[in-house]
């Protein structure tokens, strides 16, 4: 291993150390903003659980959760929804040039899919789906005996699949599998925004929606709300009451909307949480920890230069630090892997070839760049 002169080592750890708390201080402020959609009978001041778990493991976050169609007025029909929220989130869209993450909830995953098929040019990286019928409804719930008290799944088509129905946001995704023909003749939303019937959109409307980066399905069997639960991965009954998984649904199959295409770029992910009730999905940290925080880490892309800058000073540097057995200790080493975030680790392992002398204990060291 090349010696070197205690001022250059002494400019190294200048530039490391600076470069790291910069890089770090930068990320916090960098986070991709956050767009949250609430769900039926919701508001805003259900998610503040959500929002300190957001706030505390990336701070600096923009974060919004968009203030309309509360309560009951979440019972309006889902295109009027989706227009209006559209409208609400759209500037954010605008001012973010790296893009958002959106994180929609219950009903709300399923306005958040009109969203992104009818916006030509949303930047959304990552869509996170919590809890969403997403293949539809079918079930007794409270919900439905709070709206239909004169109802039960069984004869709620004959309101639900009629132009009076149709102006209610549950019956625009209330899929009945004992009469198919119906939904499909009937259905405002969820057939037309599935392709599920003529839409002279549908094509532009698949690329729209497969402009997203990443799809998070998020859902449970002890939901209680969602019929069948596995309608949050787009599992479905067939006429029998039996749950078709998802990639055995035709809407997958025939990839109507994109979502074969998704899972085969490998951008389709998949979380099934035992002992959650839907209304605490967004209140328990547990699930954010487990399925929601990783997929808000992606810093925003307006870094290059500065990366670019620092990465060619330590280069520069570099030649004196070539001992690769080092820079494997480093690499592996758990206390660096605990103290230097995952993106920042990747920035010096991997773009910068840096290494430590190996007459400097490695602890050591640490304290010296951290």
């Amino acid at each position: 291993m090349k010696r070197f002169s205690f001022p250059s080592y002494l400019m190294l750890q200048f530039l490391a150390c600076g470069g790291l708390f910069v890089l770090l201080f930068r990320a916090t402020l960098c986070y991709k903003p956050v767009v949250i959609i609430h769900g039926l009978f919701d508001s805003p001041s259900d998610f503040q659980n959500l929002l300190h778990y957001i706030n505390e493991t990336h701070p600096g976050t923009n974060v919004t959760v968009v203030d309309l169609f509360d309560h009951t007025y979440s019972l309006e029909p889902m295109w009027k929804q989706v227009e209006g929220f559209k409208n609400a989130i759209y500037p954010i869209m605008q001012n973010a040039a790296d893009g958002v993450h959106l994180i929609c909830y219950s009903q709300g995953g399923l306005v958040c899919r009109g969203i992104l098929s009818v916006l030509p040019d949303h930047n959304v990286d990552t869509f996170i789906s919590l809890s969403s019928p997403q293949a539809g409804q079918y079930g007794d719930t409270s919900y439905l005996k709070y709206v239909f008290p004169k109802y039960i799944k069984t004869n709620l088509y004959h309101l639900c699949y009629t132009s009076i129905g149709q102006d209610v946001s549950i019956c625009n995704y209330w899929n009945d599998p004992h009469h198919h023909d119906m939904y499909l003749n009937s259905s405002k939303f969820l057939a037309i925004l599935n392709n599920e019937n003529t839409n002279p959109n549908a094509t532009a409307w698949k690329n729209n929606f497969l402009r997203i980066k990443k799809f998070v399905l998020i859902g449970g069997p002890d939901d209680g709300v969602i019929m069948p639960w596995q309608s949050s991965h787009f599992g479905f009954y067939d006429e029998n009451e039996t749950v078709i998984e998802m990639k055995d649904q035709m809407t997958y199959l025939t990839d109507s909307f994109g979502l074969k295409t998704l899972d085969a770029r490998g951008d389709l992910v998949q979380y099934s949480v035992s002992g959650i009730h839907h209304t605490m999905w967004h209140s328990n940290q547990t699930v954010f920890r487990d399925c929601i925080a990783k997929w808000l880490t992606d810093i925003s892309d307006t870094e290059p230069e500065f990366v670019e800058m620092l990465s060619s000073a330590l280069t520069a540097l570099s030649p004196v630090f070539d001992d690769s057995t080092a820079r494997e200790e480093l690499k592996s080493d758990a206390t660096f892997q605990c103290i230097v975030s995952s993106s920042v680790k990747a920035f010096f392992l991997n773009t910068i070839s840096l290494t430590v002398p190996s007459h400097h204990p490695l602890p050591f060291y640490l304290l010296l760049i951290c």
